[in-house]
């Protein structure tokens, strides 16, 4: 069999992902087994890949093909999101691009636009997922606007709007001018802003007299309807019954007193906008203040300001402040840094505004989740988020669930033209319920409210809905097979970002419709950044196409490289060459295969040190797979892979593999035995296992090179390695050899030995060990390895522990060096000493350490005792 010099990602890739699909090793339907059930976190029908999808998908990935080999019937639901802001704001633009513009379309051209660019454009992130390696279910793909996933949407409304936990009403509500819709306030990002603090004059009417109110929002001064003070301010006493002129407007609006005011802060005088500040909103009803809504939906300034009509909010900040300063009325202006929100879809400067919106109560819905979380019965990990999901769940708002789109699920409200609502699935049910309202309803005077659903309010409902979505109807006593099977699902993992937009709900939709937790475990996801810091975006051009590293490095040096250092929790700081690393574990498993591969099986004995290697060998597999079990079981993902990745390059490929190499007589290299090769391409193979959840195309293929297989004999069904008890004395004998053969060839090039030329090493011991006498020997290239009750005058020597090795040297041992190396090992050993000997002199900690770590401080004075007493020795014999 002919293998390619170098590994091929691209072939492999292309190989082995249609033949898993076509052989449906992706494929799940309820059976006997015990499931494993991750439902994706729908990426925006929008989407392309990003680094951050990479990141999290390879996770997921990585879970459930563990899962799958663990011998779970393992499911991984993929989908996509509708995203209602941004799919909207995506068709706009490319109607705009053909000289159509929305308003000119009915709402069913509209849709009829939208639904022919999802089609077109809406499955792209998932087939990039698939050059990922993604192992989904692909024939359970679903989309939040599926038809009987939008039934679902709209039954979960009317039952909460039955239920009185949906309501409407104006309220101040957080208003993107860009996307014009409302937002929750989980969808707003303040960043800091440099800005104006404008100190204005406002005149007291009758009077020459003037109060000075401070401001960054000068363009909503036309919406000003009075100017509070503190009762107790008694600097404004005598304003009390007065009246002050609104500049540019010269409207007479009344000082108010109210104990709200925070007479220490600024002049301590307010100026009073109930259209524009949810704060000065709440003052006005208190003080039945009239409502100006200065801005128009789009953010411009309206007719009913007065002034500055159909001028851009901003353009009208700057051009009112020049008009002030001519007036007199800027007493001065100041430079700050501010808190600005901004929309998360369209990133537009967020207004605050008086709508007429649906709200969903938060108060008791949202209970049973926070408790979910306080017991542990959904675990978020790492548990640090645990305090920012209590903190959200104490202060929840009502949540805003109305949007000001066309793309989305059409809330079932339903209005005549007498001022009644009523909800209901149909038109037909709407107008049963309005005749008992209204006994003159004409049916052409019902219309259904323009409105559609938050995005959100469609994908809290994930989890219950990709399974079955009629069991909002039907309860969960009639759910059907596939829910009762995989729900509650295992793991969901996704961004620290949507814990309260989208995790917490699911638990809140889970418990009210199930009485159940939606899944098991919540792996909270860090950011990804760059080298230096910054959070990746398209904006500061500083990441990477995913599919470009693909190309560059294959899938599994990506996969590898994204979560070599990926925390839980915790922002991955991303560097291409950790991709490049990947890359290079990957052509390091191939040429380990190689090798074996290339090895001439001969029928002669197993050499001692092939036998002692692999006994070494098995128990480290087993001693390093309960480890990696146990990352995998805490979720600690990089520690899992790092695990891994040091027992096949360090334990595997420089340890094993060279201590069972046959050798090379002439310039040939000789055969190797049966038995250590059966045990090599069993470790290999092994190890194979090991590598699939986070490597799949490399494993495959060498899997498949290493024997003829059958078609269902693949390593992504292969079973997880079952271990044994590891021999924890075999396995520490054994890190000795290592730091010996280490010590032997330092020596070598300290003293510019050639590693052909035979040495003799000599173990000072009373009580010998010779397991691996014959692998130190091989891998040390000696010409003998002996025990000795003397000092071997004269030798180069070391210490290992508290055990003195001798390694004669003749010719090359220069006495000065070697007491100038014995010195300076001899204070190194002294100072080690006495950090040691502080440390067990300290009452408090010898109180409270655990006895265990008493021990090792212990053994760390008696080691460096000894050894400190052997160098002397070494000195004086010099």
């Amino acid at each position: 069999m002919d293998i390619a010099k170098t590994y091929n990602p691209q072939d492999a890739e292309s190989k082995w992902y249609p033949f898993w699909m076509e052989n449906d090793f992706f494929k799940s339907t309820p059976d006997e087994r015990t499931p494993y059930t991750i439902v994706i976190p729908p990426p925006n029908v929008t989407g392309v890949l990003h680094m951050g999808h990479m990141l999290n998908n390879t996770i997921q990935d990585v879970l459930i093909r563990r899962a799958r080999m663990l011998g779970y019937n393992a499911c991984w639901v993929p989908g996509t999101d509708h995203a209602s802001i941004a799919t909207e704001a995506k068709v706009v633009a490319l109607l705009k691009e053909k000289g159509i513009k929305k308003t000119n379309l009915s709402r069913e051209e509209f849709l009829k636009h939208a639904w022919d660019w999802k089609e077109k454009y809406g499955g792209i992130i998932l087939e990039q997922l698939k050059k990922l390696g993604a192992s989904c279910d692909w024939d359970r793909t679903r989309f939040t606007m599926e038809k009987d996933l939008s039934e679902a949407v709209i039954d979960v409304f009317i039952d909460l709007y039955n239920k009185g936990k949906i309501y409407r009403g104006v309220r101040m509500v957080n208003w993107d001018p860009q996307g014009l819709t409302a937002v929750s306030d989980e969808e707003v990002i303040y960043k800091e802003s440099n800005s104006k603090l404008v100190y204005v004059k406002y005149l007291i009417e009758g009077t020459s007299d003037h109060i000075t109110v401070a401001t960054t929002r000068p363009e909503t001064i036309m919406g000003d309807t009075a100017v509070c003070v503190h009762p107790e301010d008694e600097r404004y006493s005598k304003l009390k019954g007065k009246n002050c002129i609104v500049p540019i407007v010269n409207r007479s609006v009344p000082v108010i007193f109210d104990d709200y005011i925070d007479k220490e802060f600024g002049t301590g005088a307010l100026k009073v906008t109930p259209a524009h500040d949810i704060n000065d909103f709440n003052l006005g009803q208190k003080h039945k203040l009239p409502v100006i809504d200065a801005l128009t939906p789009d953010g411009k300034i309206s007719e009913a300001a007065g002034a500055y009509v159909g001028m851009d909010r901003f353009a009208c900040r700057k051009q009112i402040i020049k008009d002030l300063q001519e007036l007199g009325l800027v007493e001065k202006i100041e430079e700050i840094k501010n808190k600005v929100g901004h929309s998360e879809r369209t990133d537009a400067v967020i207004e605050p505004k008086l709508s007429m919106q649906w709200f969903l109560k938060m108060s008791e819905v949202s209970k049973p989740a926070l408790d979910a979380v306080l017991n542990n019965e959904v675990k978020l990990i790492p548990e640090k988020f645990g305090n920012t999901y209590r903190h959200w769940m104490e202060n929840v708002h009502d949540w805003c669930i109305s949007r000001q789109l066309w793309w989305g699920q059409q809330i079932p409200a339903w209005y005549d033209d007498k001022g009644n609502t009523v909800v209901a699935k149909t038109k037909e049910e709407a107008e049963s319920k309005l005749r008992t309202l209204n006994s003159q309803l004409r049916t052409e005077n019902i219309k259904q409210d323009e409105d559609v659903l938050d995005t959100w309010f469609s994908s809290w409902l994930w989890p219950l809905t990709v399974f079955d979505p009629a069991v909002i109807r039907n309860g969960w006593d009639k759910a059907n097979a596939d829910l009762k099977y995989y729900y509650p699902t295992n793991d969901l993992v996704t961004a620290p970002e949507i814990l309260f937009f989208w995790v917490a709900r699911m638990i809140i939709a889970g418990k009210e419709y199930t009485g159940i937790k939606p899944f098991e475990n919540v792996y909270l996801t860090g950011i990804v950044r760059d080298k230096l810091g910054r959070k990746m975006s398209k904006s500061l051009g500083n990441s990477p196409d995913p599919l470009v590293l693909i190309e560059k490095y294959g899938a599994d040096g990506v996969r590898v490289g994204m979560l070599l250092c990926s925390p839980a929790g915790n922002d991955l700081m991303f560097d291409e060459s950790y991709c490049e690393q990947g890359r290079n574990f990957a052509n390091k498993v191939w040429n380990a295969f190689r090798l074996i591969k290339g090895f001439e099986v001969g029928v002669g004995p197993q050499p001692a040190s092939s036998k002692a290697a692999i006994a070494w060998f098995e128990n480290k597999f087993y001693e390093q797979v309960e480890i990696i079990n146990d990352h995998y079981s805490k979720y600690r993902m990089s520690d899992a892979l790092m695990a891994t990745y040091k027992l096949v390059w360090d334990d595997f490929c420089a340890w094993y593999l060279e201590a069972i190499k046959p050798e090379f007589i002439d310039g040939k290299a000789q055969p190797i035995d049966k038995l250590t090769h059966e045990a090599t391409i069993g470790f290999l193979e092994q190890l194979l296992k090991i590598m699939h959840p986070w490597m799949p195309f490399i494993t495959e293929e060498i899997w498949h090179l290493l024997k003829e297989r059958t078609p269902k004999d693949c390593i992504i069904v292969a079973p997880w390695p079952k271990i044994k008890p590891a021999d924890d004395i075999l396995l520490k004998e054994f890190e000795v050899v290592k730091e010996l053969v280490t010590q032997v060839r330092g020596l070598r090039q300290q003293k510019q030995i050639s590693p052909k030329e035979k040495l003799e090493v000599f173990e000072k011991s009373t009580s010998p060990k010779p397991t691996f006498d014959e692998v130190i020997v091989k891998l040390a290239n000696l010409s003998s390895f002996k025990y000795t009750n003397e000092k071997i005058e004269g030798a180069f020597s070391f210490m290992i522990l508290s055990t003195e090795f001798y390694v004669p040297l003749a010719n090359n041992l220069d006495a000065d060096e070697e007491k100038i190396r014995l010195k300076k090992e001899l204070e190194y050993n002294q100072g080690f000493l006495k950090s040691v000997q502080i440390k067990l002199a300290n009452e408090k900690f010898v109180a409270n350490a655990k006895p265990e770590l008493i021990a090792l401080e212990k053994k760390k004075e008696s080691d460096a005792l000894n050894k400190i007493t052997s160098i002397e020795e070494q000195l004086k014999n010099l």
